[in-house]
């Protein structure tokens, strides 16, 4: 009797350790579906490439440049940042083409003139989806900050007048298609007095061309 109830015991125990295993598996394959689910992208609307890989290294410039005369240096110092961003961001081909610098970057490189260009630059590197690798400065001088501030304000100006102008366009079109309108009424009122005028006209000239019978001649009496 107790060997029965021991043997019992354990296949209760089995069941229920086959119901846990059952459940997290049915768990794990919930997860695995929320995952596979692609994410819904609306229509019209651009697709981001994304961002792969976001690194930040501080690029020694002086020794690559110091190997062309004064009048090349800062050609020279941005070709050596494009070399190491490409080598260290495991660029295609080490393609320099896919390397995209920073406008104030390369204004911060060419600031001291051609011939003094800075020995190193800090700076942070995106690389997306595609391969492109985009370049920005890290420590951005206040003067710099200002002039992206003021950039942005210019910007957003711009956009308003823009709006405003197409809203203007649109009224204006909204104006034409009501003068077009009213245009073709008057060309419609015109044309019935011309037709009214005409018709007079050729009344007129019915009147006059018809023919009236002619009266006999006298004749002399015959002797």
């Amino acid at each position: 009797m107790m060997v029965e109830e021991e043997k019992k015991q354990e296949e209760k125990v089995e069941e229920k350790k086959e119901e846990v295993v059952d459940k997290a598996i049915e768990e794990n394959l919930k997860v695995e579906e929320k995952e596979e689910k692609p994410v819904k992208i609306k229509k019209g609307e651009p697709q981001k490439p994304k961002n792969v890989l976001e690194r930040e290294y501080i690029i020694p410039l002086r020794k690559e440049f110091k190997k062309v005369p004064e009048f090349r240096r800062a050609k020279r110092a941005l070709k050596a940042l494009k070399d190491f961003v490409a080598r260290h961001m495991k660029v295609e081909d080490r393609n320099i083409k896919k390397v995209k610098i920073d406008k104030y970057l390369n204004e911060e490189i060419w600031f001291r003139g051609i011939r003094k260009p800075l020995a190193k630059i800090k700076v942070k590197c995106i690389k997306d989806s595609e391969g492109i690798v985009k370049v920005e400065l890290v420590d951005i001088p206040d003067v710099v900050k200002f002039k992206m501030d003021r950039e942005k304000k210019d910007k957003n100006k711009v956009q308003k007048v823009e709006k405003k102008v197409e809203e203007k366009k649109e009224e204006k079109t909204e104006e034409e298609k009501k003068g077009e309108k009213e245009k073709e009424k008057a060309g419609e009122e015109v044309g019935l007095k011309q037709a009214e005028t005409q018709a007079k006209e050729l009344k007129h000239e019915v009147k006059t061309n018809v023919k009236q019978p002619r009266r006999p001649y006298r004749q002399a009496l015959q002797k």
